[in-house]
C-alpha cells in the first residue's frame, strides 16, 4: 500500500526556512572562525611572533578599546555616510544612463566606448583631479565613491536590458499591453535579478573606493584609522579597521539581498529549491 505524504503546513515551512537561515549563517561563519582559531593557535604555540599580523585576541582587545573610547563608532558612521551618499548618486546615474544605453542602440554607440575607457582609470588616478575640483572636503570623497558605484550599475542595467528575451516582448505585444504594463509585467521582472547583482557589485566597489577617498585628506573614517595605524606603527589597529570594513560591508550587502528578496520570489531557480 502506497503511503501518502502529509501536506506541509505554513508553520512547518516557516520553521524550515528559519532553520535554513541559521544553517547558512553558521556555514558562512565557519571559514573565518577556523582561520582565526588557527592563527591564534599559531601565535600561542610560538610558531609565529604575531608582531606584524596580531592574533584575533589582540585585534579583539583593540576593537574594545576603540569602542569604549567611542572612536570606532564615530569612524564607522562617517564612512557609512560617505558610502551611502556616493552609492545613491552612483546608482541613480548608472541606472538612468545604463537604461538609456540598453534601450537605444544609437545612444549605446555614442556613449558606451567613452564610458568603457573611463572605467579603466584606477580609483587613485581620480583623487588629485577631484581634490582640485572639489577640495579635500566631503565633495571630493563622495564624488569618488559615486564614480566607483556608477560603472558596475551602468554595465549591469545595460546588459540586463539588452539580454531580455525578444519572445517575451513579442508576447506582450500580442496581448496588446500598454508601454507601462510592458515595463511593469515583462521588462522589470526580466531585468531585476541582474540589476540586484549590479547593485551588490556597485556597493562593493563603493567600499573599495571609500578607502582611496579616506587615505588622502581625511581626519575621520575607517580609512583614516588605517593611515593612523600605519603612521603610529599599530598593526592591530590596521587589521581592526580592515575587519570593520569587512563586517560593515557584509551587513550592507546583506541589506540589499534582504530588501530585494520580496521582489524575486517569483524566480524558479535551483538555489531556492
Amino acid at each position: 500500500m502506497t503511503a501518502v505524504a502529509e501536506p506541509v503546513t505554513a508553520e512547518q515551512e516557516q520553521k524550515k526556512s528559519g532553520l535554513g537561515r541559521f544553517t547558512r549563517l553558521g556555514l558562512g561563519l565557519l571559514l573565518p572562525l577556523v582561520v582565526a582559531a588557527g592563527w591564534e593557535a599559531a601565535v600561542y604555540f610560538q610558531w609565529s611572533n604575531g608582531r606584524l599580523l596580531p592574533p584575533p585576541s589582540v585585534i579583539y582587545r583593540t576593537f574594545l578599546e576603540l569602542a569604549v573610547a567611542g572612536e570606532l563608532q564615530r569612524h564607522v558612521v562617517v564612512t557609512m555616510q560617505r558610502v551611502a551618499a556616493g552609492f545613491v548618486i552612483g546608482v541613480i546615474a548608472g541606472t538612468a544612463i545604463g537604461a538609456l544605453a540598453g534601450y537605444s542602440a544609437l545612444t549605446r554607440k555614442l556613449i558606451d566606448p567613452t564610458i568603457q575607457a573611463l572605467r579603466a582609470i584606477p580609483s587613485l588616478a581620480w583623487v588629485p583631479l577631484f581634490i582640485l575640483w572639489f577640495g579635500i572636503f566631503e565633495g571630493s570623497k563622495i564624488t569618488l565613491i559615486a564614480v566607483g558605484v556608477f560603472f558596475p550599475v551602468y554595465l549591469g542595467i545595460m546588459g540586463a536590458i539588452m539580454s531580455v528575451d525578444r519572445k517575451l516582448v513579442e508576447v506582450g505585444r500580442v496581448f496588446r499591453l500598454s508601454p507601462t504594463a510592458m515595463v511593469r509585467r515583462i521588462l522589470l521582472p526580466a531585468v531585476l535579478p541582474q540589476y540586484v547583482i549590479a547593485l551588490r557589485q556597485g556597493l562593493g566597489i563603493g567600499w573599495m573606493f571609500v578607502v582611496a577617498a579616506e587615505l588622502l585628506g581625511a581626519s575621520e573614517g575607517l580609512g583614516y584609522l588605517l593611515v593612523d595605524g600605519q603612521q603610529l606603527g599599530k598593526p592591530a589597529q590596521i587589521v581592526a579597521a580592515i575587519v570593520a570594513f569587512a563586517i560593515v560591508g557584509k551587513i550592507t550587502d546583506w541589506l540589499i539581498v534582504l530588501g530585494s528578496a520580496p521582489f524575486l520570489r517569483w524566480e524558479d531557480v535551483i538555489t531556492r529549491r
